[in-house]
């Protein structure tokens, strides 16, 4: 018998630290909008906007924590030393491009957080992490150790939740999480089809991008559907097309998104995309349910509006039956203002097709670092008793939003500029924002600073 479960989304939360350093080569907007000024403040209080917005849609909304930054353990790892100050003032002398990295906010991206199996799809029943290693890119690199702590705090109880470390942060298990991880299913609570797309095989010669580097690696993406125990009848790999990365795709979530039985995606976002898509239709068949495809070709969203709107970096959300069913579109302001996509869209919306209606977010500071609406969010499919075996804490609910809200209020600037990373008050700044935002949530000491006390 299926069991009720549900797409539950955790946000990530922006950081105090959100700042513009152009640290991600590959990904447009990042290069873009290096050395401007940014404002935390601002970008964390529209991301709350957003989870707010889908909870009382009635969406199951989590949050997670933003990590301690910046990294003073990272900077110690490189040679700097002395007291805390004197790191941070002799970064920002000798080496402000690594003083960015460790100033970076990057974890509020949890869509490469980890990967998620849900029960009715690993071998032992139980929802599978795998935090993700992101060894492509310095100031991502160190972030897992943090973001298995949040997760085993947030989904705590053993008998429904299995995590796992990340992978050894090898060039041949580049790991990016979630954001090259699509499920496909009937009902939530049914086993469903799991959609791995890498960029590279590395061990194999294969069409390859000559512009920006490939980040996920086949052996990679293999190596967790092993761990999670998934069955290779409910597994399927797919090549991101080496041209769409050139263009500053850089995840496969910049071209493609997809929820229940329904596939949005770009005509270039695969290699091979028929043989993709027939492969991905004939095994949801297998389970009883057609597969729904939404291709947009390059005569309708070129491959350049695709990547500066972030259309398919959005949000495909199932609606209830009594709104009609069908799925809702969440998508940023930018598709709006891209005539060529915001005119798809509107054609989209009148065609009758499964994606029926469309909700549009002003997230413009998080947008300007890299990132649309799907970047800020991490899927969990739950059962009705894996939500109650996560921890309460971090639902959004009118008091959390609340008090969530209050909080980024009071400590965080309105105003950072890279100059502004060498002040060693912003260090303390964090740290004592960090330390009530883990008891206004209840989740423990998460961080260094607090572990090492």
């Amino acid at each position: 018998m299926t069991r009720f479960a549900l797409e539950a989304n955790f946000d990530g939360l922006v950081g105090p630290t959100h700042n513009y350093a152009g640290l991600s080569f590959g990904n447009v907007a990042s290069a873009n909008n290096a050395n401007r000024v940014s404002n935390p403040r601002e970008a964390a209080l529209q991301g709350l906007a957003k989870m707010k917005a889908l909870a009382d849609l009635g969406y199951a909304q989590g949050v997670l924590p933003p990590q301690e930054r910046p990294s003073v353990a990272l900077l110690r790892t490189l040679g700097f030393s002395g007291d805390d100050s004197t790191v941070i003032r002799e970064a920002a002398r000798t080496a402000p491009a690594l003083l960015g990295a460790a100033c970076s906010a990057a974890s509020m991206w949890t869509a490469n957080a980890a990967t998620v199996s849900p029960s009715a799809d690993t071998a032992d029943g139980r929802v599978h992490f795998t935090a993700a290693n992101l060894c492509s890119k310095l100031h991502r690199a160190i972030e897992h150790e943090t973001t298995s702590r949040i997760l085993r705090a947030v989904f705590p109880d053993e008998s429904y939740f299995t995590h796992h470390d990340a992978l050894p942060g090898w060039p041949s298990l580049g790991d990016e999480g979630a954001a090259n991880h699509t499920r496909l299913c009937g009902a939530y609570g049914e086993r469903g089809v799991e959609f791995f797309v890498y960029g590279r095989d590395d061990l194999a010669s294969a069409p390859a991008p000559r512009r920006f580097p490939a980040r996920q690696t086949l052996q990679a993406s293999q190596a967790i559907a092993r761990r999670h125990g998934l069955d290779e009848a409910d597994v399927v790999f797919a090549q991101q097309h080496p041209d769409a990365i050139d263009a500053g795709v850089f995840h496969n979530d910049v071209i493609a998104v997809g929820n229940g039985n329904v596939l949005f995606c770009h005509a270039q976002a695969f290699v091979d995309q028929p043989a993709i898509v027939a492969a991905l239709r004939e095994r949801l068949a297998a389970r009883g349910t057609q597969l729904e495809v939404v291709e947009v070709s390059e005569s309708e969203v070129s491959l350049e509006d695709t990547v500066g709107s972030y259309l398919f970096n959005s949000q495909l959300l199932a609606r209830a039956p009594q709104s009609g069913g069908g799925m809702r579109l969440v998508v940023p302001q930018e598709c709006r203002e891209r005539p060529a996509v915001w005119r798809y869209l509107e054609s989209l919306v009148a065609s009758g097709g499964p994606i029926r209606e469309l909700h549009v977010f002003d997230l413009r500071e998080s947008m300007r670092n890299g990132g649309g609406p799907a970047c800020l969010r991490l899927r969990v499919v739950l059962t009705e008793e894996e939500r109650k075996a996560t921890h309460a804490g971090v639902w959004i609910d009118e008091a959390r939003y609340a008090s969530l809200t209050d909080w980024v209020t009071r400590h965080y600037r309105d105003r950072l500029a890279l100059d502004d990373l060498a002040d060693p008050a912003l260090l303390d700044e964090c740290r004592t924002a960090l330390d009530e935002l883990t008891r206004l949530l209840g989740l423990g000491n998460l961080y260094p600073f607090q572990r090492n006390a």
